[in-house]
């Protein structure tokens, strides 16, 4: 039986949301509902009651959950134990991220990491995510959390973590371009847009503006999604940042999303360069990343 499959099975039985669970776990929603299937599938047993409101445990799903518990309190002191042994990794691994993904998904991996190889350190740095593929290149990172761009180089290996959907955002309270925000027809033109300075946000963002056919008035381009969230909450201009950012933003009540048409999501994923695969301690934090691979 996959240990994933508990964990996630764990988790839903106590947030009995599929939606929480998903964004808890950073898997997709569907691969989420693809793997309880599964697990269905090998316990022959259908596990959860679930409708568009609710999600219950089913008699069956009752029985599991303390069998799954203890399956996995077992199977994490097994790992401690060759934790400890003379085979057990040992060194540093410099990592980086944006401040957001420090909070938002890089607790949830290293708390797996950390179980297994806890000798393993890992220096922790943060910035703009667009210069995360350039930190790996320029081997001022080991490995780094980043949003796959359209042209990935040949020389980084990509895994994906999580899918990340992008918003338009807008300042909540009064500005000098509500009234044309919420006309019927916008001028866009009109409209003073902050973006990021450059990444995959920003192909996502121009690819939304020429499929809108706004030749956008640029207020501001900003090096970091989390300022974009606080300059259009300050009512500077409308945005474009991704709803993980949005959602973990301490000014979030102060912008509003705006129901436009919608922007492609990207994925989130570990990178490192291609030769350092083979590196005993990258391969192991890699290893851990595949298994929460949307």
């Amino acid at each position: 039986m996959n240990i994933k499959y508990l964990q996630l099975f764990i988790h839903l039985c106590d947030s009995k949301s599929f939606s929480k669970t998903a964004a808890a776990m950073h898997v997709s929603p569907s691969a989420l509902s693809r793997q309880i299937q599964r697990l269905e599938q090998e316990a022959e047993q259908q596990l959860f009651q679930r409708d568009n409101r609710s999600v219950e445990l089913t008699a069956a799903g009752k029985k599991l959950l303390p069998i799954a518990l203890k399956i996995l309190n077992e199977w994490q002191q097994y790992q401690a134990q060759f934790n400890t042994s003379e085979n057990e990794l040992v060194g540093e691994i410099r990592l980086f991220c944006s401040v957001t993904a420090s909070y938002s998904h890089l607790p949830e991996l290293l708390s797996e990491f950390r179980l297994r190889h806890p000798r393993i350190e890992l220096k922790v740095s943060t910035g703009d995510p667009a210069q995360a593929i350039d930190k790996v290149l320029s081997d001022d990172a080991d490995i780094a959390i980043s949003a796959r761009p359209e042209q990935l180089p040949a020389k980084i290996a990509f895994e994906p973590i999580s899918d990340i959907p992008l918003s338009v955002i807008a300042p909540a309270g009064v500005s000098s371009f509500a009234d044309t925000l919420h006309s019927p027809t916008p001028d866009w033109s009109s409209v003073p847009f902050i973006v990021p300075e450059a990444g995959t946000a920003r192909e996502r963002a121009n690819t939304w503006f020429k499929k809108m056919k706004i030749k956008p008035s640029i207020y501001a381009q900003v090096s970091g999604h989390e300022a974009i969230v606080s300059m259009v909450a300050l009512g500077c201009g409308v945005g474009i940042a991704p709803d993980v950012v949005i959602n973990n933003s301490p000014v979030r009540e102060k912008i509003e999303r705006l129901k436009v048409a919608p922007i492609k999501p990207f994925e989130l994923g570990v990178c490192c360069l291609r030769s350092q695969k083979e590196n005993p301690l990258i391969a192991a934090l890699w290893e851990v990343a595949e298994e929460k691979s949307i």
